[in-house]
């Protein structure tokens, strides 16, 4: 890999860790919402021993890493040293910049976008922040019928419950709530933004339609061969993608063309290649 590629990904490791730490000293931590993994837990011992957070984050990942690289393998890498280190020291750092908000329900949806935009970042580059994923990646060396995804699951939610001992059960339900908004926010970010619509047409017409669809819309197709399950005959399905923009133009052409054709439409979230975004990972 080349130097600049190299630092590029770190710059991004050192922006999503700082990012991610200060939704957890703006947002969630003044407001006891612990949204689950390492963060969660070390907000919890805060309020009830006051513990720092980030030292505490700290002092869970360095076991965690030891014990990543001891039964997973070298494989843990260096970016999840890097990652847990910068995370839990960012933490520390912004501990004292201003709350933005009081509110429970404000904090655990900004909360959760911020830390989620943070972490989608880290992730987005191969990277980590150590914690509830490498914890569950050890789960499911011990543990082969425990996925790692659930592993994730199953942790975030003993802490969760702890923070509902903890504080109390409205509370843990906001943390909930952070935790779903962060999950998605950083699928977003590690699939993108160009959310496009992959399209199947089924039909006798294909022929026409795919003529339709090159000289109107000027996007490509693909044919792939296939057989019907009640008549057993050869047909051709077109696959096409195209933007949710063209969505209506296409489902009008191959109305207009066939219309007892067989449609199926669903979402690609990040699309790579000629007539969409091209990223080299």
């Amino acid at each position: 890999m080349k130097y600049k590629e190299l630092f590029l990904e770190y710059l991004q490791i050192v922006l999503g860790s700082f990012i991610g730490a200060l939704s957890l000293t703006m947002f969630l931590i003044p407001n006891k919402v612990a949204a689950g993994g390492v963060s969660g837990l070390a907000t919890v011992l805060y309020y009830l021993f006051k513990l720092p957070v980030g030292w505490m984050m700290l002092l869970f990942n360095i076991p965690l890493f030891l014990s990543g690289i001891i039964f997973l393998g070298k494989g843990v890498g260096i970016k999840t040293l890097v990652g847990s280190l910068l995370f839990s020291v960012f933490t520390e750092l912004t501990v004292n910049f201003p709350v933005v908000t009081r509110d429970l329900m404000l904090s655990a949806v900004y909360g959760g976008i911020i830390l989620g935009i943070g972490l989608g970042i880290v992730f987005r580059v191969r990277g980590s922040t150590g914690g509830t994923d490498l914890a569950a990646m050890i789960l499911n060396h011990f543990i082969p019928s425990i996925s790692v995804g659930q592993g994730i699951l199953i942790i975030d939610f003993f802490v969760i419950i702890l923070s509902g001992i903890a504080f109390n059960w409205e509370l843990a339900m906001y943390a909930w709530i952070a935790l779903f908004v962060s999950s998605k926010v950083i699928d977003l970010i590690q699939e993108g933004f160009n959310y496009a619509k992959a399209v199947y047409i089924i039909s006798n017409e294909t022929e026409e339609i795919s003529q339709k669809i090159l000289k109107e819309m000027e996007r490509g197709l693909t044919f792939i061969k296939a057989e019907g399950g009640f008549t057993r005959q050869d047909k051709n399905v077109l696959l096409c993608v195209i933007t949710r923009l063209e969505v209506s133009r296409l489902k009008n052409i191959v109305h207009q063309t066939d219309p007892r054709a067989f449609v199926i439409v669903h979402d690609v979230h990040e699309v790579l290649g000629e007539g969409f975004s091209y990223k080299n990972d």
